[in-house]
Protein backbone atom coordinates (compact mmCIF):
# COMPACT_ATOMS: atom_id res chain seq x y z
CA UNK A 1 0.00 0.00 0.00
CA UNK A 2 1.34 3.54 -0.63
CA UNK A 3 2.48 5.48 2.44
CA UNK A 4 -0.10 7.84 1.54
CA UNK A 5 -2.89 5.08 1.99
CA UNK A 6 -4.62 6.49 -1.58
CA UNK A 7 -5.91 4.69 -3.95
CA UNK A 8 -4.47 4.76 -7.68
CA UNK A 9 -6.83 4.50 -10.66
CA UNK A 10 -5.56 2.25 -13.31
CA UNK A 11 -7.32 2.49 -16.41
CA UNK A 12 -7.45 6.75 -16.49
CA UNK A 13 -5.06 7.45 -14.54
CA UNK A 14 -3.74 11.28 -13.17
CA UNK A 15 -0.02 11.85 -12.31
CA UNK A 16 0.40 15.01 -9.99
CA UNK A 17 -1.93 18.52 -10.48
CA UNK A 18 -3.27 20.53 -13.07
CA UNK A 19 -1.61 22.29 -15.59
CA UNK A 20 -2.55 24.03 -18.61
CA UNK A 21 0.13 25.19 -20.27
CA UNK A 22 -0.08 25.92 -23.68
CA UNK A 23 3.69 25.84 -25.54
CA UNK A 24 4.89 23.80 -28.71
CA UNK A 25 8.27 21.98 -27.54
CA UNK A 26 9.34 21.29 -30.92
CA UNK A 27 13.10 22.20 -30.11
CA UNK A 28 11.38 25.82 -29.40
CA UNK A 29 8.41 26.41 -27.76
CA UNK A 30 5.84 28.68 -28.79
CA UNK A 31 3.41 31.11 -27.19
CA UNK A 32 3.38 30.31 -23.63
CA UNK A 33 0.43 30.18 -21.52
CA UNK A 34 -0.21 29.40 -18.00
CA UNK A 35 -3.56 28.74 -17.12
CA UNK A 36 -5.80 27.72 -14.39
CA UNK A 37 -9.05 25.79 -14.82
CA UNK A 38 -11.52 24.83 -12.60
CA UNK A 39 -10.18 26.28 -9.79
CA UNK A 40 -7.45 23.55 -9.79
CA UNK A 41 -3.92 24.70 -9.05
CA UNK A 42 -1.36 25.52 -12.32
CA UNK A 43 2.16 24.70 -10.82
CA UNK A 44 2.22 20.75 -12.17
CA UNK A 45 1.24 18.94 -15.11
CA UNK A 46 -1.37 16.35 -14.88
CA UNK A 47 -0.66 13.19 -16.93
CA UNK A 48 -3.24 10.66 -17.70
CA UNK A 49 -2.29 7.04 -18.11
CA UNK A 50 -4.16 4.74 -19.68
CA UNK A 51 -3.63 1.34 -21.43
CA UNK A 52 -6.35 1.24 -24.17
CA UNK A 53 -5.85 4.88 -25.80
CA UNK A 54 -1.91 4.67 -25.37
CA UNK A 55 -2.12 0.92 -27.20
CA UNK A 56 -4.42 2.83 -29.74
CA UNK A 57 -2.19 6.36 -30.02
CA UNK A 58 0.53 3.80 -30.73
CA UNK A 59 -1.05 1.07 -33.63
CA UNK A 60 -1.91 4.45 -35.30
CA UNK A 61 1.38 6.19 -34.75
CA UNK A 62 3.64 3.13 -35.37
CA UNK A 63 3.20 2.82 -39.29
CA UNK A 64 4.54 6.70 -39.06
CA UNK A 65 7.39 6.37 -37.22
CA UNK A 66 8.48 3.30 -39.59
CA UNK A 67 7.86 5.54 -42.39
CA UNK A 68 10.22 7.64 -40.74
CA UNK A 69 13.02 5.49 -40.25
CA UNK A 70 11.79 5.61 -36.39
CA UNK A 71 11.73 2.85 -34.32
CA UNK A 72 8.47 3.02 -32.53
CA UNK A 73 9.62 1.53 -29.19
CA UNK A 74 12.23 4.71 -28.86
CA UNK A 75 9.27 6.77 -28.81
CA UNK A 76 7.24 7.75 -25.72
CA UNK A 77 3.29 9.30 -26.30
CA UNK A 78 2.18 11.18 -22.93
CA UNK A 79 -1.35 12.27 -22.55
CA UNK A 80 -1.85 16.04 -20.89
CA UNK A 81 -5.20 16.06 -19.28
CA UNK A 82 -6.26 19.82 -20.24
CA UNK A 83 -8.93 21.54 -22.63
CA UNK A 84 -6.76 22.97 -23.98
CA UNK A 85 -5.80 21.65 -28.14
CA UNK A 86 -2.57 21.10 -28.49
CA UNK A 87 0.70 18.79 -28.96
CA UNK A 88 4.25 18.97 -29.10
CA UNK A 89 7.17 16.88 -28.15
CA UNK A 90 10.06 17.02 -26.04
CA UNK A 91 13.76 15.86 -24.89
CA UNK A 92 13.87 14.27 -28.25
CA UNK A 93 11.51 11.19 -28.36
CA UNK A 94 8.49 12.03 -26.06
CA UNK A 95 5.26 12.92 -27.70
CA UNK A 96 2.45 15.02 -26.17
CA UNK A 97 -1.14 14.83 -26.68
CA UNK A 98 -3.85 16.94 -25.09
CA UNK A 99 -7.31 15.48 -24.36
CA UNK A 100 -8.59 18.64 -25.99
CA UNK A 101 -7.03 17.92 -28.79
CA UNK A 102 -7.56 14.09 -28.70
CA UNK A 103 -11.42 14.55 -28.38
CA UNK A 104 -11.47 17.60 -31.10
CA UNK A 105 -10.24 14.99 -33.61
CA UNK A 106 -13.08 13.47 -35.93
CA UNK A 107 -11.13 10.87 -37.32
CA UNK A 108 -8.27 8.38 -36.59
CA UNK A 109 -7.13 10.23 -40.13
CA UNK A 110 -7.26 13.43 -38.34
CA UNK A 111 -5.31 12.14 -35.41
CA UNK A 112 -3.02 10.57 -37.92
CA UNK A 113 -2.53 13.70 -39.24
CA UNK A 114 -1.45 15.30 -36.36
CA UNK A 115 0.80 12.53 -35.11
CA UNK A 116 3.13 13.13 -38.73
CA UNK A 117 3.10 16.72 -38.41
CA UNK A 118 4.41 16.42 -34.88
CA UNK A 119 7.05 13.68 -36.07
CA UNK A 120 7.97 15.88 -38.96
CA UNK A 121 9.73 18.06 -36.12
CA UNK A 122 11.44 14.59 -34.51
CA UNK A 123 12.78 13.72 -37.93
CA UNK A 124 14.00 16.90 -39.20
CA UNK A 125 15.60 17.81 -35.93
CA UNK A 126 13.89 21.02 -34.59
CA UNK A 127 14.44 19.53 -30.75
CA UNK A 128 16.04 20.63 -27.91
CA UNK A 129 18.62 18.48 -26.90
CA UNK A 130 18.38 17.56 -23.83
CA UNK A 131 20.31 17.55 -20.68
CA UNK A 132 21.14 14.24 -19.08
CA UNK A 133 19.29 14.81 -16.18
CA UNK A 134 16.06 14.82 -18.65
CA UNK A 135 17.09 11.58 -20.51
CA UNK A 136 17.51 10.25 -17.05
CA UNK A 137 13.75 11.43 -16.10
CA UNK A 138 10.15 10.35 -16.09
CA UNK A 139 8.35 11.96 -18.48
CA UNK A 140 6.36 14.25 -16.04
CA UNK A 141 9.21 15.21 -14.62
CA UNK A 142 10.54 16.50 -18.15
CA UNK A 143 7.27 18.35 -18.37
CA UNK A 144 7.59 19.73 -15.07
CA UNK A 145 11.60 20.82 -16.16
CA UNK A 146 9.79 22.47 -19.25
CA UNK A 147 6.72 23.83 -17.02
CA UNK A 148 9.66 25.86 -15.30
CA UNK A 149 11.31 27.23 -18.12
CA UNK A 150 8.46 28.05 -19.79
CA UNK A 151 7.19 30.04 -16.95
CA UNK A 152 10.80 31.71 -16.53
CA UNK A 153 10.22 33.01 -20.04
CA UNK A 154 6.56 34.08 -19.67
CA UNK A 155 7.97 35.96 -17.03
CA UNK A 156 10.67 37.34 -18.85
CA UNK A 157 12.90 35.63 -16.80
CA UNK A 158 14.16 32.20 -18.33
CA UNK A 159 17.80 32.30 -17.08
CA UNK A 160 16.42 32.36 -13.23
CA UNK A 161 14.00 29.14 -13.89
CA UNK A 162 16.41 27.51 -15.94
CA UNK A 163 19.32 27.86 -12.92
CA UNK A 164 16.49 26.34 -10.65
CA UNK A 165 16.55 23.17 -12.88
CA UNK A 166 19.66 21.96 -11.92
CA UNK A 167 22.15 23.43 -14.07
CA UNK A 168 19.70 24.02 -16.93
CA UNK A 169 21.22 26.58 -18.16
CA UNK A 170 21.84 25.34 -21.76
CA UNK A 171 18.22 26.11 -22.36
CA UNK A 172 17.97 29.34 -22.83
CA UNK A 173 15.23 31.72 -22.85
CA UNK A 174 15.79 32.17 -26.87
CA UNK A 175 15.25 28.57 -27.37
CA UNK A 176 11.19 29.18 -26.11
CA UNK A 177 10.49 31.44 -29.10
CA UNK A 178 7.50 30.69 -31.60
CA UNK A 179 8.68 28.26 -34.52
CA UNK A 180 8.79 29.75 -37.75
CA UNK A 181 6.48 29.49 -40.46
CA UNK A 182 9.13 27.70 -42.45
CA UNK A 183 9.70 24.91 -39.89
CA UNK A 184 5.65 23.79 -39.74
CA UNK A 185 5.62 24.19 -42.90
CA UNK A 186 8.81 21.71 -43.19
CA UNK A 187 7.10 19.52 -40.75
CA UNK A 188 4.15 19.00 -43.17
CA UNK A 189 6.03 18.11 -45.96
CA UNK A 190 7.62 15.71 -43.69
CA UNK A 191 4.49 14.24 -42.01
CA UNK A 192 2.86 13.98 -45.59
CA UNK A 193 5.34 11.97 -46.96
CA UNK A 194 5.56 9.55 -44.11
CA UNK A 195 1.73 9.43 -44.21
CA UNK A 196 2.35 8.12 -48.09
CA UNK A 197 4.98 5.77 -47.11
CA UNK A 198 2.09 4.79 -44.53
CA UNK A 199 -0.02 4.50 -46.79
CA UNK A 200 -2.48 6.67 -45.16
CA UNK A 201 -4.06 9.71 -46.57
CA UNK A 202 -3.25 13.04 -46.14
CA UNK A 203 -6.74 14.12 -46.09
CA UNK A 204 -7.03 13.98 -42.41
CA UNK A 205 -4.15 16.87 -41.56
CA UNK A 206 -6.53 18.91 -44.28
CA UNK A 207 -9.39 18.26 -42.43
CA UNK A 208 -7.68 19.44 -39.01
CA UNK A 209 -6.22 22.39 -40.45
CA UNK A 210 -9.12 23.51 -41.84
CA UNK A 211 -11.05 23.06 -38.29
CA UNK A 212 -8.48 25.45 -36.52
CA UNK A 213 -8.31 28.10 -39.78
CA UNK A 214 -11.07 30.67 -38.52
CA UNK A 215 -9.04 30.70 -35.45
CA UNK A 216 -6.16 32.67 -37.33
CA UNK A 217 -9.07 35.68 -37.45
CA UNK A 218 -9.96 35.40 -33.72
CA UNK A 219 -7.58 37.83 -31.04
CA UNK A 220 -4.56 35.94 -29.67
CA UNK A 221 -6.33 35.11 -26.76
CA UNK A 222 -9.25 33.13 -28.05
CA UNK A 223 -7.69 31.00 -30.12
CA UNK A 224 -6.92 27.28 -29.78
CA UNK A 225 -2.93 26.67 -28.57
CA UNK A 226 -2.24 24.90 -31.81
CA UNK A 227 -3.08 27.73 -33.94
CA UNK A 228 -0.63 29.84 -31.38
CA UNK A 229 1.98 27.68 -31.52
CA UNK A 230 1.66 25.95 -34.62
CA UNK A 231 0.90 29.07 -37.68
CA UNK A 232 -1.63 27.95 -39.99
CA UNK A 233 -1.42 30.06 -43.04
CA UNK A 234 -3.15 29.74 -46.46
CA UNK A 235 -0.19 28.23 -47.78
CA UNK A 236 0.19 25.66 -45.54
CA UNK A 237 -2.81 24.37 -46.24
CA UNK A 238 -2.71 25.24 -49.71
CA UNK A 239 0.39 22.87 -49.81
CA UNK A 240 -1.42 19.86 -47.91
CA UNK A 241 -4.26 20.42 -50.36
CA UNK A 242 -2.07 20.34 -53.74
CA UNK A 243 -0.12 16.81 -51.70
CA UNK A 244 -3.57 15.31 -51.31
CA UNK A 245 -4.46 16.22 -55.13
CA UNK A 246 -1.32 14.44 -56.24
CA UNK A 247 -1.42 11.37 -53.76
CA UNK A 248 -2.45 7.33 -55.01
CA UNK A 249 -3.57 7.87 -51.00
CA UNK A 250 -5.58 10.89 -51.32
CA UNK A 251 -8.93 8.26 -51.06
CA UNK A 252 -7.27 5.66 -48.62
CA UNK A 253 -9.32 4.30 -45.79
CA UNK A 254 -7.71 2.93 -42.43
CA UNK A 255 -9.18 -1.07 -41.39
CA UNK A 256 -12.14 -0.54 -39.59
CA UNK A 257 -10.90 -0.72 -36.16
CA UNK A 258 -9.29 2.30 -36.23
CA UNK A 259 -12.51 3.81 -36.35
CA UNK A 260 -13.48 1.79 -33.18
CA UNK A 261 -10.99 2.70 -30.86
CA UNK A 262 -10.85 6.19 -32.33
CA UNK A 263 -14.53 6.17 -31.35
CA UNK A 264 -14.22 3.94 -28.13
CA UNK A 265 -10.86 6.68 -27.03
CA UNK A 266 -13.23 9.53 -27.11
CA UNK A 267 -16.40 7.93 -24.95
CA UNK A 268 -13.73 7.02 -22.25
CA UNK A 269 -12.12 10.42 -22.02
CA UNK A 270 -15.51 11.93 -22.56
CA UNK A 271 -17.06 9.51 -19.43
CA UNK A 272 -14.02 9.72 -17.18
CA UNK A 273 -13.62 13.97 -18.09
CA UNK A 274 -16.98 14.76 -18.37
CA UNK A 275 -19.34 12.41 -16.56
CA UNK A 276 -22.21 14.26 -15.87
CA UNK A 277 -22.43 15.67 -19.28
CA UNK A 278 -22.15 11.86 -20.30
CA UNK A 279 -25.38 10.94 -18.46
CA UNK A 280 -27.13 13.77 -19.63
CA UNK A 281 -26.51 13.15 -23.10
CA UNK A 282 -27.06 9.45 -23.00
CA UNK A 283 -29.42 7.25 -21.73
CA UNK A 284 -29.66 3.28 -20.38
CA UNK A 285 -31.92 3.39 -23.82
CA UNK A 286 -28.93 4.31 -25.93
CA UNK A 287 -27.46 0.71 -26.81
CA UNK A 288 -24.72 1.58 -29.09
CA UNK A 289 -21.56 -0.15 -27.50
CA UNK A 290 -19.22 2.81 -27.34
CA UNK A 291 -21.98 5.48 -25.33
CA UNK A 292 -22.61 2.13 -23.14
CA UNK A 293 -18.95 2.26 -22.28
CA UNK A 294 -19.05 5.96 -21.83
CA UNK A 295 -21.90 5.67 -19.44
CA UNK A 296 -20.25 3.01 -17.57
CA UNK A 297 -17.26 5.02 -16.80
CA UNK A 298 -19.39 7.92 -15.95
CA UNK A 299 -21.71 6.39 -13.46
CA UNK A 300 -18.49 4.77 -11.42
CA UNK A 301 -17.23 8.79 -12.05
CA UNK A 302 -20.49 9.98 -10.06
CA UNK A 303 -20.20 7.03 -7.34
CA UNK A 304 -22.79 4.76 -9.12
CA UNK A 305 -20.77 1.95 -8.69
CA UNK A 306 -23.35 -0.77 -8.46
CA UNK A 307 -24.68 0.64 -11.75
CA UNK A 308 -21.57 1.26 -13.68
CA UNK A 309 -20.78 -2.28 -12.93
CA UNK A 310 -24.34 -3.91 -13.98
CA UNK A 311 -23.49 -1.67 -17.27
CA UNK A 312 -19.97 -2.98 -17.82
CA UNK A 313 -21.07 -6.69 -17.08
CA UNK A 314 -22.88 -5.88 -20.01
CA UNK A 315 -20.05 -4.74 -22.33
CA UNK A 316 -18.32 -7.73 -21.29
CA UNK A 317 -20.73 -10.42 -22.20
CA UNK A 318 -20.70 -8.85 -25.41
CA UNK A 319 -17.41 -8.91 -25.91
CA UNK A 320 -15.55 -11.15 -23.01
CA UNK A 321 -12.32 -11.18 -24.53
CA UNK A 322 -11.64 -7.33 -24.32
CA UNK A 323 -8.76 -6.65 -21.69
CA UNK A 324 -9.87 -3.04 -21.49
CA UNK A 325 -13.68 -3.90 -19.89
CA UNK A 326 -12.24 -6.38 -17.40
CA UNK A 327 -9.81 -3.94 -16.45
CA UNK A 328 -12.97 -1.14 -16.06
CA UNK A 329 -14.15 -3.48 -13.75
CA UNK A 330 -11.75 -4.36 -11.88
CA UNK A 331 -11.02 -0.59 -11.23
CA UNK A 332 -14.50 0.35 -10.20
CA UNK A 333 -14.08 -2.99 -7.79
CA UNK A 334 -11.27 -2.03 -6.76
CA UNK A 335 -11.61 2.04 -6.06
CA UNK A 336 -15.30 1.32 -3.96
CA UNK A 337 -13.34 -0.85 -1.42
CA UNK A 338 -13.99 -4.30 -3.01
CA UNK A 339 -10.38 -4.85 -3.23
CA UNK A 340 -10.53 -8.99 -3.55
CA UNK A 341 -13.02 -9.16 -5.97
CA UNK A 342 -11.07 -6.85 -8.14
CA UNK A 343 -8.02 -9.40 -8.54
CA UNK A 344 -9.91 -11.69 -10.51
CA UNK A 345 -10.95 -8.72 -12.96
CA UNK A 346 -7.09 -7.68 -13.03
CA UNK A 347 -6.14 -11.15 -13.57
CA UNK A 348 -8.27 -11.35 -16.62
CA UNK A 349 -7.42 -8.31 -17.97
CA UNK A 350 -3.54 -9.82 -17.77
CA UNK A 351 -4.88 -12.76 -19.16
CA UNK A 352 -5.91 -10.88 -22.15
CA UNK A 353 -3.07 -8.40 -22.32
CA UNK A 354 0.27 -9.74 -21.01
CA UNK A 355 2.53 -7.05 -22.51
CA UNK A 356 0.84 -3.90 -20.58
CA UNK A 357 2.72 -2.34 -18.21
CA UNK A 358 0.09 -0.60 -16.74
CA UNK A 359 -2.31 -3.25 -16.12
CA UNK A 360 0.54 -5.32 -14.36
CA UNK A 361 0.76 -2.16 -12.04
CA UNK A 362 -2.67 -2.47 -11.64
CA UNK A 363 -2.98 -6.25 -10.88
CA UNK A 364 0.05 -5.76 -8.76
CA UNK A 365 -1.24 -2.75 -6.78
CA UNK A 366 -4.30 -4.73 -6.24
CA UNK A 367 -2.94 -8.12 -4.60
CA UNK A 368 -0.59 -5.41 -2.81
CA UNK A 369 -3.49 -3.78 -1.38
CA UNK A 370 -5.41 -7.29 -0.73
CA UNK A 371 -3.13 -7.57 2.90
CA UNK A 372 -3.30 -11.09 2.41
CA UNK A 373 0.30 -11.51 2.91
CA UNK A 374 0.49 -15.05 0.91
CA UNK A 375 -0.95 -12.59 -2.24
CA UNK A 376 3.19 -10.06 -1.60
CA UNK A 377 5.18 -12.41 -3.51
CA UNK A 378 2.97 -12.74 -6.53
CA UNK A 379 1.98 -8.39 -5.76
CA UNK A 380 6.11 -8.09 -6.49
CA UNK A 381 6.29 -10.58 -9.58
CA UNK A 382 3.58 -8.67 -10.80
CA UNK A 383 5.21 -5.08 -10.59
CA UNK A 384 8.62 -6.61 -11.30
CA UNK A 385 7.11 -7.17 -14.71
CA UNK A 386 5.37 -4.04 -14.87
CA UNK A 387 9.23 -2.34 -14.39
CA UNK A 388 10.33 -4.69 -17.04
CA UNK A 389 7.73 -3.58 -19.58
CA UNK A 390 8.12 0.10 -19.11
CA UNK A 391 10.95 1.68 -16.96
CA UNK A 392 11.40 4.95 -15.02
CA UNK A 393 7.95 4.60 -13.69
CA UNK A 394 7.54 6.60 -10.22
CA UNK A 395 4.59 4.74 -8.93
CA UNK A 396 5.32 1.09 -9.75
CA UNK A 397 8.89 1.81 -7.81
CA UNK A 398 6.77 3.23 -4.99
CA UNK A 399 4.91 0.31 -4.69
CA UNK A 400 7.48 -1.95 -4.96
CA UNK A 401 8.71 -0.23 -1.62
CA UNK A 402 5.81 -0.96 0.32
CA UNK A 403 5.79 -4.72 -0.50
CA UNK A 404 9.51 -4.80 -0.04
CA UNK A 405 8.86 -2.96 2.98
CA UNK A 406 6.12 -5.19 4.30
CA UNK A 407 8.58 -8.14 3.56
CA UNK A 408 10.89 -6.60 5.49
CA UNK A 409 8.55 -6.30 8.47
CA UNK A 410 7.31 -9.91 8.14
CA UNK A 411 11.04 -11.30 8.05
CA UNK A 412 12.98 -9.39 9.98
CA UNK A 413 15.37 -9.19 7.26
CA UNK A 414 17.75 -6.42 6.45
CA UNK A 415 18.11 -7.06 3.25
CA UNK A 416 14.51 -6.45 2.37
CA UNK A 417 14.18 -3.05 3.90
CA UNK A 418 17.47 -2.27 1.95
CA UNK A 419 15.44 -3.04 -1.27
CA UNK A 420 12.39 -1.25 -0.24
CA UNK A 421 15.10 2.09 0.30
CA UNK A 422 16.56 1.77 -3.38
CA UNK A 423 13.16 1.43 -4.64
CA UNK A 424 12.34 4.94 -2.89
CA UNK A 425 15.76 5.99 -4.93
CA UNK A 426 14.44 4.90 -8.31
CA UNK A 427 11.39 6.43 -7.72
CA UNK A 428 13.00 9.82 -6.39
CA UNK A 429 15.43 9.68 -9.74
CA UNK A 430 12.03 9.34 -11.69
CA UNK A 431 11.19 11.81 -10.69
CA UNK A 432 13.86 14.27 -11.23
CA UNK A 433 14.99 14.50 -7.56
CA UNK A 434 18.45 14.47 -7.50
CA UNK A 435 19.34 14.50 -3.70
CA UNK A 436 17.13 12.36 -2.34
CA UNK A 437 17.98 9.90 -5.18
CA UNK A 438 21.24 10.23 -4.14
CA UNK A 439 20.51 9.84 -0.08
CA UNK A 440 18.40 7.33 -0.43
CA UNK A 441 20.77 4.79 -3.03
CA UNK A 442 23.95 5.92 -0.51
CA UNK A 443 21.61 4.30 2.45
CA UNK A 444 20.42 1.43 0.51
CA UNK A 445 24.06 0.23 -0.43
CA UNK A 446 24.75 -0.43 2.97
CA UNK A 447 22.69 -2.84 3.48
CA UNK A 448 22.45 -4.30 -0.06
CA UNK A 449 24.51 -7.96 -0.89
CA UNK A 450 27.79 -5.65 -2.42
CA UNK A 451 27.37 -6.31 -6.14
CA UNK A 452 24.58 -7.92 -6.35
CA UNK A 453 22.05 -6.48 -9.55
CA UNK A 454 20.27 -3.77 -6.75
CA UNK A 455 23.62 -2.93 -5.22
CA UNK A 456 25.20 -1.76 -8.82
CA UNK A 457 21.68 -0.27 -9.50
CA UNK A 458 21.78 1.80 -6.46
CA UNK A 459 25.43 3.00 -7.05
CA UNK A 460 24.77 3.60 -10.74
CA UNK A 461 22.06 6.52 -9.06
CA UNK A 462 24.56 7.41 -6.74
CA UNK A 463 27.52 8.30 -9.37
CA UNK A 464 24.48 9.67 -11.68
CA UNK A 465 23.35 12.37 -9.33
CA UNK A 466 25.29 15.46 -7.91
CA UNK A 467 25.74 16.90 -4.40
CA UNK A 468 24.94 20.24 -6.04
CA UNK A 469 21.46 19.17 -7.53
CA UNK A 470 18.65 21.70 -6.78
CA UNK A 471 16.90 20.68 -3.48
CA UNK A 472 14.07 18.40 -3.31
CA UNK A 473 11.90 21.58 -2.29
CA UNK A 474 12.85 22.95 -5.37
CA UNK A 475 12.91 19.78 -7.60
CA UNK A 476 9.37 18.88 -6.45
CA UNK A 477 7.21 21.45 -8.17
CA UNK A 478 8.50 20.58 -11.82
CA UNK A 479 7.99 16.64 -10.83
CA UNK A 480 5.21 14.57 -11.75
CA UNK A 481 4.55 13.95 -8.14
CA UNK A 482 2.97 10.63 -6.82
CA UNK A 483 -0.31 9.53 -9.21
CA UNK A 484 -3.44 10.29 -7.31
CA UNK A 485 -7.04 8.63 -7.28
CA UNK A 486 -9.47 9.32 -9.88
CA UNK A 487 -11.76 9.06 -7.14
CA UNK A 488 -10.34 11.41 -4.83
CA UNK A 489 -9.13 13.79 -7.20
Amino acid sequence: MPASGSRVSKSLKRIGLFVALSLAMNGSVGTVVLAQESGRASDQPSFIRDAEIENYLHALADPIYRAADITPSSITINIVESNVVNAFVADGMNEFFYTGLLQLTDTPEQLAGVIAHETGHIAGGHLIRSREEMRNASAEAIFGMIIAVAAGAASGNGGAAAGAMSGSEQIAERSFLSFSRTVEASADAAGMSFLDRAGITSRGMLEFFKKLQGQELMPTSQQDAYVRTHPLTRDRIDAVQDHLDHSKYKDAKLDEKFYVMHERMKAKLMGYLQPETVLLRYTDNDKRLSTRYARAIALYRTSQADHALTVTDGLIKEEPDNPYFHELKGQILFENGRTEQSIDSYKKANDLLPHSALLREAYGHALLESKDNDKLDAAVEQLQEANRLEERTPIVWHLLASAWGRKAELTKKTEFEAMATYALAEEAEAQGKDRAAQQLAERAMKGLPKGSVYWLRAQDIKLSTTSDSASDKDKKQFSGGKPLSDANH
